[in-house]
């Protein structure tokens, strides 16, 4: 079975409703399993729960079919979200492009390596659609090579 894994805020943003409506229209064009996940660090935890998370979801977007709800506690929120889509053995991961500009930022402080689309391709070993705060999509379906995928798109922070 096919697992489509979303990372959002909590409660979502306007822009996590994006990437959600992207995941969910994702999950339901390749009969996949959505695993809808929010990292609540241990630093300012908000205490979110599972129905929490659920909760708000559905407020936005109605009940969805084969949805998972995941909380996971950690430090760093891109590197928790990386072990959860290595753990899970996600299919594609549908972040919103604010959080690929983190993940990029986080890569390159530990690497030092510019090439950070081929790294997480590479490491992730599965597709990652990003999504802007309009819905506008950018893929890199596995199995290109890094010359032929679309680059993640930067957010902009420095």
């Amino acid at each position: 079975m096919t697992l489509v894994v979303v990372p959002v805020r909590y409660p979502p943003s306007s822009h996590s409703e994006a990437t959600l409506r992207e995941a969910v229209r994702v999950a339901e064009e390749r009969d996949a399993e959505l695993t809808v996940l929010h990292v609540d660090l241990y630093q300012n935890s908000g205490g979110v729960s599972r129905s929490d998370l659920k909760r708000a979801v559905e407020e936005r977007l109605g009940r969805l079919d084969r949805a998972r709800y995941v909380v996971r506690r950690g430090f760093l929120v891109e590197e928790t979200i990386l072990e959860e889509i290595v753990a899970e053995g996600a299919d594609v991961v549908v972040i919103g492009s604010k959080q690929a500009g983190r993940w990029r930022r986080m890569v390159q402080k530990l690497l030092s390596d510019p090439d950070i689309d081929s790294f997480l391709r590479s490491e992730l070993d599965c597709t990652v659609i990003t999504v802007d705060a309009d819905g506008g999509t950018t893929s890199n379906e596995a199995g290109e090579s890094p010359s032929d995928a679309a680059p993640l798109p930067d957010d902009g922070g420095g």
